[in-house]
Protein backbone atom coordinates (compact mmCIF):
# COMPACT_ATOMS: atom_id res chain seq x y z
CA UNK A 1 0.00 0.00 0.00
CA UNK A 2 1.27 3.47 -0.89
CA UNK A 3 2.30 5.87 1.86
CA UNK A 4 1.38 9.50 1.28
CA UNK A 5 2.92 12.47 3.08
CA UNK A 6 2.27 16.19 2.75
CA UNK A 7 5.44 17.77 1.36
CA UNK A 8 5.98 21.42 2.33
CA UNK A 9 8.39 21.75 -0.58
CA UNK A 10 5.72 21.02 -3.21
CA UNK A 11 2.71 22.10 -1.11
CA UNK A 12 0.83 18.89 -1.79
CA UNK A 13 0.33 15.36 -0.55
CA UNK A 14 2.55 12.97 -2.48
CA UNK A 15 3.24 9.24 -2.64
CA UNK A 16 6.37 8.57 -0.65
CA UNK A 17 8.97 6.82 -2.78
CA UNK A 18 12.20 6.07 -0.88
CA UNK A 19 15.57 6.77 -2.44
CA UNK A 20 16.73 3.36 -1.20
CA UNK A 21 14.10 0.82 -0.15
CA UNK A 22 16.63 -0.86 2.12
CA UNK A 23 16.96 2.18 4.39
CA UNK A 24 14.94 5.37 4.86
CA UNK A 25 17.17 8.32 5.78
CA UNK A 26 15.64 11.08 7.94
CA UNK A 27 16.91 14.25 9.59
CA UNK A 28 14.97 15.91 12.42
CA UNK A 29 15.67 19.27 14.01
CA UNK A 30 16.30 18.60 17.68
CA UNK A 31 16.12 20.80 20.78
CA UNK A 32 18.23 23.74 21.83
CA UNK A 33 19.17 22.57 25.31
CA UNK A 34 19.15 25.80 27.28
CA UNK A 35 15.99 25.07 29.34
CA UNK A 36 13.36 22.42 29.92
CA UNK A 37 11.31 21.41 26.87
CA UNK A 38 7.67 22.55 27.10
CA UNK A 39 4.75 20.49 25.84
CA UNK A 40 4.64 22.45 22.57
CA UNK A 41 8.24 21.43 21.89
CA UNK A 42 7.40 17.83 22.79
CA UNK A 43 4.58 17.73 20.24
CA UNK A 44 7.24 17.94 17.52
CA UNK A 45 9.01 14.86 18.87
CA UNK A 46 5.77 12.92 19.23
CA UNK A 47 5.15 13.68 15.55
CA UNK A 48 8.69 12.55 14.76
CA UNK A 49 8.03 9.36 16.72
CA UNK A 50 4.77 8.64 14.88
CA UNK A 51 6.55 9.07 11.55
CA UNK A 52 9.24 6.62 12.65
CA UNK A 53 6.71 4.08 13.88
CA UNK A 54 4.59 4.27 10.73
CA UNK A 55 7.61 3.72 8.49
CA UNK A 56 8.76 0.79 10.63
CA UNK A 57 5.20 -0.62 10.68
CA UNK A 58 5.43 -0.64 6.88
CA UNK A 59 8.59 -2.72 7.10
CA UNK A 60 11.25 -0.07 6.49
CA UNK A 61 14.60 0.15 8.24
CA UNK A 62 15.61 3.66 9.32
CA UNK A 63 18.74 5.76 9.57
CA UNK A 64 17.54 8.80 11.44
CA UNK A 65 19.61 11.72 12.74
CA UNK A 66 18.50 14.28 15.31
CA UNK A 67 20.75 17.14 16.39
CA UNK A 68 21.17 18.58 19.85
CA UNK A 69 21.85 22.33 19.58
CA UNK A 70 24.29 23.21 22.35
CA UNK A 71 26.01 26.18 20.69
CA UNK A 72 25.35 29.01 18.29
CA UNK A 73 21.56 29.41 18.52
CA UNK A 74 20.84 33.09 19.04
CA UNK A 75 17.73 34.46 20.75
CA UNK A 76 16.51 35.52 17.29
CA UNK A 77 16.56 33.06 14.39
CA UNK A 78 17.76 35.94 12.18
CA UNK A 79 21.30 36.28 13.58
CA UNK A 80 20.28 38.76 16.25
CA UNK A 81 20.53 38.81 20.01
CA UNK A 82 22.45 36.74 22.53
CA UNK A 83 23.41 33.07 22.24
CA UNK A 84 20.73 31.08 24.09
CA UNK A 85 23.33 28.85 25.77
CA UNK A 86 25.30 31.87 27.03
CA UNK A 87 22.12 33.53 28.26
CA UNK A 88 21.12 30.38 30.19
CA UNK A 89 24.61 30.12 31.67
CA UNK A 90 24.33 33.66 33.04
CA UNK A 91 20.84 32.94 34.36
CA UNK A 92 21.98 29.90 36.34
CA UNK A 93 25.56 30.92 37.07
CA UNK A 94 26.98 27.85 35.30
CA UNK A 95 29.12 27.39 32.22
CA UNK A 96 27.32 26.65 28.92
CA UNK A 97 28.61 23.09 28.77
CA UNK A 98 27.06 22.31 32.17
CA UNK A 99 23.81 23.90 31.00
CA UNK A 100 23.79 21.80 27.84
CA UNK A 101 24.50 18.54 29.67
CA UNK A 102 21.78 19.11 32.27
CA UNK A 103 18.99 20.13 29.88
CA UNK A 104 19.94 17.55 27.26
CA UNK A 105 19.53 14.81 29.88
CA UNK A 106 16.23 16.35 31.00
CA UNK A 107 15.00 16.28 27.39
CA UNK A 108 16.08 12.66 26.90
CA UNK A 109 14.23 11.72 30.08
CA UNK A 110 11.08 13.45 28.79
CA UNK A 111 11.14 11.51 25.53
CA UNK A 112 11.74 8.28 27.47
CA UNK A 113 8.65 8.95 29.59
CA UNK A 114 6.63 9.65 26.44
CA UNK A 115 7.88 6.36 24.94
CA UNK A 116 9.36 8.20 21.97
CA UNK A 117 11.43 5.94 19.74
CA UNK A 118 14.86 7.61 19.68
CA UNK A 119 16.62 8.27 16.37
CA UNK A 120 19.53 6.00 15.52
CA UNK A 121 21.96 8.93 15.73
CA UNK A 122 21.74 11.83 18.20
CA UNK A 123 24.39 14.38 17.25
CA UNK A 124 25.52 17.23 19.51
CA UNK A 125 26.63 20.35 17.68
CA UNK A 126 29.68 20.87 19.90
CA UNK A 127 30.98 17.42 18.93
CA UNK A 128 30.89 18.28 15.21
CA UNK A 129 32.64 21.66 15.00
CA UNK A 130 35.30 20.29 12.65
CA UNK A 131 32.60 18.88 10.34
CA UNK A 132 30.90 22.28 10.25
CA UNK A 133 34.16 24.10 9.54
CA UNK A 134 34.88 21.85 6.56
CA UNK A 135 31.33 22.43 5.31
CA UNK A 136 31.72 26.22 5.51
CA UNK A 137 35.04 26.17 3.75
CA UNK A 138 33.49 24.29 0.82
CA UNK A 139 30.69 26.88 0.58
CA UNK A 140 33.35 29.62 0.58
CA UNK A 141 35.31 27.83 -2.15
CA UNK A 142 32.11 27.57 -4.21
CA UNK A 143 31.68 31.35 -4.14
CA UNK A 144 28.51 31.68 -2.06
CA UNK A 145 29.85 33.84 0.78
CA UNK A 146 31.35 37.17 1.73
CA UNK A 147 33.18 38.22 4.87
CA UNK A 148 32.96 41.20 7.17
CA UNK A 149 35.34 41.89 10.00
CA UNK A 150 33.66 39.39 12.32
CA UNK A 151 31.27 37.22 10.24
CA UNK A 152 31.20 34.93 7.23
CA UNK A 153 27.81 35.52 5.58
CA UNK A 154 25.96 33.37 3.08
CA UNK A 155 25.09 35.47 0.00
CA UNK A 156 21.52 34.49 -0.92
CA UNK A 157 21.64 36.57 -4.09
CA UNK A 158 23.88 33.86 -5.59
CA UNK A 159 20.99 31.34 -5.48
CA UNK A 160 18.52 30.70 -8.30
CA UNK A 161 15.78 31.20 -5.68
CA UNK A 162 15.72 31.80 -1.94
CA UNK A 163 12.49 30.98 -0.14
CA UNK A 164 11.44 27.72 -1.80
CA UNK A 165 9.67 26.38 1.31
CA UNK A 166 7.86 29.52 2.41
CA UNK A 167 7.52 30.90 -1.13
CA UNK A 168 8.60 34.32 0.09
CA UNK A 169 9.37 37.10 -2.35
CA UNK A 170 12.62 38.54 -1.01
CA UNK A 171 12.45 41.66 -3.20
CA UNK A 172 9.06 42.55 -1.74
CA UNK A 173 10.37 41.84 1.73
CA UNK A 174 13.22 44.31 1.21
CA UNK A 175 10.87 47.03 0.02
CA UNK A 176 8.44 46.56 2.86
CA UNK A 177 10.85 45.80 5.68
CA UNK A 178 10.01 47.56 8.94
CA UNK A 179 12.98 46.31 10.90
CA UNK A 180 16.36 47.95 11.04
CA UNK A 181 18.55 46.46 8.30
CA UNK A 182 21.93 45.04 9.34
CA UNK A 183 24.35 47.21 7.37
CA UNK A 184 26.93 44.40 7.36
CA UNK A 185 24.65 42.32 5.13
CA UNK A 186 24.37 42.80 1.39
CA UNK A 187 20.84 41.36 1.35
CA UNK A 188 18.18 41.19 4.05
CA UNK A 189 17.96 37.39 3.68
CA UNK A 190 21.72 36.76 4.07
CA UNK A 191 22.68 34.89 7.23
CA UNK A 192 25.74 34.11 9.33
CA UNK A 193 27.69 30.90 8.70
CA UNK A 194 30.69 31.51 10.93
CA UNK A 195 31.13 34.16 13.61
CA UNK A 196 34.30 35.53 15.19
CA UNK A 197 33.96 35.24 18.96
CA UNK A 198 34.39 38.30 21.19
CA UNK A 199 37.08 38.00 23.85
CA UNK A 200 34.58 37.20 26.63
CA UNK A 201 32.60 34.67 24.56
CA UNK A 202 32.87 31.28 26.32
CA UNK A 203 31.93 28.89 23.52
CA UNK A 204 34.57 29.32 20.81
CA UNK A 205 36.96 27.17 18.79
CA UNK A 206 40.17 27.74 16.83
CA UNK A 207 39.38 27.83 13.11
CA UNK A 208 40.34 29.37 9.75
CA UNK A 209 38.57 32.51 11.01
CA UNK A 210 40.40 32.68 14.33
CA UNK A 211 38.60 31.92 17.59
CA UNK A 212 35.01 31.62 16.44
CA UNK A 213 31.79 29.60 16.54
CA UNK A 214 29.26 28.38 13.94
CA UNK A 215 26.00 30.01 13.00
CA UNK A 216 22.97 28.08 14.21
CA UNK A 217 21.62 27.08 10.79
CA UNK A 218 24.89 25.46 9.82
CA UNK A 219 24.83 22.46 12.14
CA UNK A 220 21.81 20.73 10.58
CA UNK A 221 23.19 21.03 7.04
CA UNK A 222 26.67 19.85 8.00
CA UNK A 223 25.58 16.95 10.21
CA UNK A 224 22.83 15.92 7.79
CA UNK A 225 25.43 15.68 5.01
CA UNK A 226 27.96 13.96 7.28
CA UNK A 227 25.61 11.15 8.32
CA UNK A 228 23.08 10.93 5.49
CA UNK A 229 24.82 12.24 2.38
CA UNK A 230 23.87 15.12 0.14
CA UNK A 231 20.44 13.69 -0.69
CA UNK A 232 18.12 11.92 1.78
CA UNK A 233 14.43 11.08 2.13
CA UNK A 234 12.76 13.22 4.81
CA UNK A 235 13.50 16.33 6.87
CA UNK A 236 11.21 17.14 9.82
CA UNK A 237 10.69 20.09 12.15
CA UNK A 238 8.15 22.59 13.42
CA UNK A 239 6.33 25.08 11.19
CA UNK A 240 8.35 27.83 12.85
CA UNK A 241 11.43 26.42 11.10
CA UNK A 242 10.00 26.95 7.61
CA UNK A 243 10.62 30.67 6.93
CA UNK A 244 14.20 30.98 8.21
CA UNK A 245 15.98 27.89 9.56
CA UNK A 246 14.93 25.43 6.89
CA UNK A 247 15.21 27.99 4.11
CA UNK A 248 18.77 28.59 5.26
CA UNK A 249 19.50 24.87 5.40
CA UNK A 250 18.39 24.56 1.78
CA UNK A 251 20.49 27.60 0.82
CA UNK A 252 23.58 26.13 2.52
CA UNK A 253 23.10 22.79 0.83
CA UNK A 254 22.80 24.43 -2.57
CA UNK A 255 25.95 26.42 -1.84
CA UNK A 256 27.76 23.29 -0.69
CA UNK A 257 26.78 20.72 -3.32
CA UNK A 258 24.06 22.25 -5.52
CA UNK A 259 21.05 20.26 -4.25
CA UNK A 260 18.09 20.54 -1.90
CA UNK A 261 19.02 17.92 0.73
CA UNK A 262 15.67 16.19 1.36
CA UNK A 263 12.93 14.99 -0.98
CA UNK A 264 10.19 15.48 1.64
CA UNK A 265 9.96 18.34 4.15
CA UNK A 266 7.41 17.61 6.88
CA UNK A 267 6.35 20.16 9.50
CA UNK A 268 4.25 19.88 12.63
CA UNK A 269 1.89 22.70 13.59
CA UNK A 270 1.81 24.67 16.84
CA UNK A 271 0.22 23.61 20.08
CA UNK A 272 -2.14 26.27 21.45
CA UNK A 273 -3.05 26.73 25.10
CA UNK A 274 -6.72 27.49 25.77
CA UNK A 275 -7.05 28.79 22.21
CA UNK A 276 -4.02 31.10 22.38
CA UNK A 277 -0.25 31.09 22.27
CA UNK A 278 2.05 29.72 24.92
CA UNK A 279 4.20 32.34 26.58
CA UNK A 280 6.09 32.93 29.81
CA UNK A 281 4.16 36.16 30.36
CA UNK A 282 0.87 34.23 30.42
CA UNK A 283 2.37 31.62 32.75
CA UNK A 284 1.20 28.78 30.50
CA UNK A 285 4.52 27.23 29.40
CA UNK A 286 3.83 23.77 30.77
CA UNK A 287 6.49 21.08 30.95
CA UNK A 288 5.91 17.34 31.16
CA UNK A 289 6.71 17.50 34.87
CA UNK A 290 4.00 20.15 35.30
CA UNK A 291 1.51 17.68 33.83
CA UNK A 292 2.78 14.90 36.08
CA UNK A 293 2.44 17.17 39.12
CA UNK A 294 -1.19 17.71 38.13
CA UNK A 295 -1.81 13.95 38.06
CA UNK A 296 -1.39 13.14 34.36
CA UNK A 297 0.98 10.35 33.43
CA UNK A 298 3.08 11.18 30.34
CA UNK A 299 1.22 8.70 28.12
CA UNK A 300 -1.97 10.74 28.64
CA UNK A 301 -0.28 13.63 26.81
CA UNK A 302 0.70 11.19 24.08
CA UNK A 303 -2.93 10.06 23.82
CA UNK A 304 -4.09 13.68 23.70
CA UNK A 305 -1.93 14.34 20.62
CA UNK A 306 -3.76 11.63 18.67
CA UNK A 307 -6.88 13.81 18.62
CA UNK A 308 -5.40 15.96 15.83
CA UNK A 309 -3.39 15.46 12.67
CA UNK A 310 0.16 16.78 13.00
CA UNK A 311 -0.50 19.45 10.30
CA UNK A 312 -3.36 20.99 12.27
CA UNK A 313 -3.03 23.15 15.35
CA UNK A 314 -4.11 21.38 18.51
CA UNK A 315 -5.67 23.20 21.46
CA UNK A 316 -4.41 22.13 24.88
CA UNK A 317 -6.81 22.45 27.80
CA UNK A 318 -6.93 20.52 31.04
CA UNK A 319 -10.47 19.45 30.13
CA UNK A 320 -9.01 17.88 26.98
CA UNK A 321 -6.34 16.19 29.08
CA UNK A 322 -9.02 14.81 31.39
CA UNK A 323 -10.79 13.38 28.35
CA UNK A 324 -7.51 11.83 27.13
CA UNK A 325 -6.95 10.33 30.59
CA UNK A 326 -10.37 8.68 30.51
CA UNK A 327 -9.82 7.51 26.92
CA UNK A 328 -6.48 5.90 27.78
CA UNK A 329 -8.04 4.10 30.76
CA UNK A 330 -10.88 2.80 28.55
CA UNK A 331 -8.42 1.62 25.91
CA UNK A 332 -6.44 -0.29 28.53
CA UNK A 333 -9.60 -1.80 29.99
CA UNK A 334 -10.80 -2.75 26.52
CA UNK A 335 -7.49 -4.45 25.79
CA UNK A 336 -7.69 -6.44 29.05
CA UNK A 337 -11.25 -7.55 28.37
CA UNK A 338 -10.25 -8.87 24.95
CA UNK A 339 -7.19 -10.55 26.47
CA UNK A 340 -9.43 -12.49 28.85
CA UNK A 341 -11.94 -13.42 26.14
CA UNK A 342 -12.18 -16.70 24.23
CA UNK A 343 -14.74 -15.92 21.52
CA UNK A 344 -13.91 -16.73 17.92
CA UNK A 345 -13.23 -13.85 15.50
CA UNK A 346 -13.40 -14.27 11.74
CA UNK A 347 -10.13 -13.84 9.87
CA UNK A 348 -11.89 -11.45 7.46
CA UNK A 349 -12.79 -9.11 10.34
CA UNK A 350 -9.19 -8.98 11.56
CA UNK A 351 -7.98 -8.26 8.03
CA UNK A 352 -10.58 -5.52 7.61
CA UNK A 353 -9.41 -3.79 10.80
CA UNK A 354 -5.78 -4.12 9.70
CA UNK A 355 -6.53 -2.64 6.30
CA UNK A 356 -8.44 0.33 7.71
CA UNK A 357 -5.73 1.08 10.26
CA UNK A 358 -2.97 0.87 7.63
CA UNK A 359 -4.92 3.12 5.25
CA UNK A 360 -5.27 5.74 7.99
CA UNK A 361 -1.65 5.84 9.14
CA UNK A 362 -0.38 5.75 5.54
CA UNK A 363 -2.56 8.74 4.68
CA UNK A 364 -0.18 11.39 6.02
CA UNK A 365 -0.17 9.92 9.54
CA UNK A 366 -3.92 10.39 10.03
CA UNK A 367 -3.99 9.39 13.69
CA UNK A 368 -7.57 10.55 14.46
CA UNK A 369 -8.88 8.12 11.82
CA UNK A 370 -6.48 5.42 12.98
CA UNK A 371 -7.81 5.84 16.53
CA UNK A 372 -11.38 5.41 15.26
CA UNK A 373 -10.34 1.97 14.01
CA UNK A 374 -8.76 1.22 17.39
CA UNK A 375 -12.03 2.13 19.14
CA UNK A 376 -13.98 -0.11 16.77
CA UNK A 377 -11.77 -3.00 17.87
CA UNK A 378 -12.11 -2.11 21.56
CA UNK A 379 -15.92 -1.92 21.31
CA UNK A 380 -16.33 -5.18 19.42
CA UNK A 381 -18.93 -7.13 21.44
CA UNK A 382 -17.00 -10.36 20.91
CA UNK A 383 -14.15 -10.58 23.39
CA UNK A 384 -11.17 -12.36 21.89
CA UNK A 385 -7.43 -12.75 22.42
CA UNK A 386 -7.07 -12.23 18.68
CA UNK A 387 -8.46 -8.70 19.09
CA UNK A 388 -6.14 -8.11 22.06
CA UNK A 389 -3.20 -9.15 19.87
CA UNK A 390 -4.48 -6.85 17.13
CA UNK A 391 -4.48 -3.94 19.58
CA UNK A 392 -0.89 -4.80 20.50
CA UNK A 393 -0.07 -4.78 16.80
CA UNK A 394 -1.62 -1.32 16.44
CA UNK A 395 0.28 -0.24 19.55
CA UNK A 396 3.50 -0.58 17.56
CA UNK A 397 2.36 2.74 16.06
CA UNK A 398 0.46 4.15 19.06
CA UNK A 399 3.30 3.55 21.53
CA UNK A 400 0.93 3.42 24.51
CA UNK A 401 2.62 0.36 26.06
CA UNK A 402 -0.58 -1.68 26.39
CA UNK A 403 1.30 -4.87 27.14
CA UNK A 404 3.23 -3.30 30.02
CA UNK A 405 0.00 -1.93 31.46
CA UNK A 406 -1.49 -5.41 31.64
CA UNK A 407 1.41 -6.87 33.55
CA UNK A 408 1.56 -4.01 36.02
CA UNK A 409 -2.15 -3.49 36.52
CA UNK A 410 -2.93 -7.16 37.19
CA UNK A 411 -0.35 -7.18 39.99
CA UNK A 412 -1.87 -4.12 41.69
CA UNK A 413 1.59 -2.73 42.46
CA UNK A 414 2.52 0.76 43.69
CA UNK A 415 3.12 3.31 40.94
CA UNK A 416 6.86 3.60 41.68
CA UNK A 417 7.26 -0.19 41.40
CA UNK A 418 5.27 -0.22 38.14
CA UNK A 419 7.65 2.42 36.78
CA UNK A 420 10.68 0.31 37.72
CA UNK A 421 9.15 -2.72 35.98
CA UNK A 422 8.57 -0.66 32.84
CA UNK A 423 12.18 0.58 32.91
CA UNK A 424 13.49 -2.96 33.42
CA UNK A 425 11.45 -4.31 30.52
CA UNK A 426 12.83 -1.54 28.32
CA UNK A 427 16.38 -2.35 29.44
CA UNK A 428 15.89 -6.04 28.67
CA UNK A 429 14.37 -5.25 25.27
CA UNK A 430 17.47 -3.16 24.53
CA UNK A 431 19.75 -5.96 25.85
CA UNK A 432 21.07 -3.57 28.51
CA UNK A 433 21.72 -6.30 31.06
CA UNK A 434 23.66 -4.05 33.46
CA UNK A 435 20.66 -1.72 33.81
CA UNK A 436 18.30 -4.69 34.04
CA UNK A 437 20.32 -6.17 36.92
CA UNK A 438 20.50 -2.81 38.68
CA UNK A 439 16.71 -2.37 38.65
CA UNK A 440 16.20 -6.00 39.72
CA UNK A 441 18.37 -5.32 42.79
CA UNK A 442 16.29 -2.23 43.64
CA UNK A 443 13.06 -4.28 43.41
CA UNK A 444 14.49 -7.00 45.63
CA UNK A 445 15.70 -4.44 48.17
CA UNK A 446 12.14 -3.08 48.28
CA UNK A 447 10.81 -6.50 49.24
CA UNK A 448 9.77 -8.01 45.89
CA UNK A 449 10.56 -11.30 44.21
CA UNK A 450 11.58 -10.87 40.58
CA UNK A 451 11.08 -13.48 37.86
CA UNK A 452 11.67 -13.20 34.13
CA UNK A 453 9.27 -14.72 31.62
CA UNK A 454 8.68 -14.54 27.88
CA UNK A 455 6.10 -11.82 28.68
CA UNK A 456 8.56 -9.72 30.69
CA UNK A 457 9.30 -9.04 34.35
CA UNK A 458 6.98 -10.66 36.90
CA UNK A 459 7.10 -9.11 40.38
CA UNK A 460 5.46 -10.39 43.56
CA UNK A 461 5.60 -9.16 47.14
CA UNK A 462 7.85 -11.29 49.34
Amino acid sequence: MDIKFYNTLTRQKEVFTPINKEEIRIYSCGPTVYYFAHIGNLRAYLFMDTLRRVLKYNGYRLKHVMNITDVGHLVSDADEGEDKMIKAAKRENKNPFEIAEFYMNAFLEDIRKLNIDKPEIIARATEHIDIMEQYVQQIINNGYTYQTEDTVYFDTSKLDKYGVLSNRNIKEQKAGARVEFDTNKKNISDFALWIKAPENHIMKWNSFFGKSYPGWHLECSAMGYHYLGKHFDIHTGGVDHIPIHHENEIAQSKGFCGTIPANFWMHVEFLQINGGKMSKSLNNLYTLKDLEDKGYEPLVYRMFNFTSNYRGQINFTFEAMDAAKVALARLREGYLKHLEGNEEIEKEMIESYEQKFLMAINDDLNMPVAMSVVWDVVKNPKKSKKLANLLLQFDEVLGLQLNNYHKQEKSDLPVEIQELITQRNEARNNKNWTESDRIRDILISNGYNVKDSKDGTIVEKQ
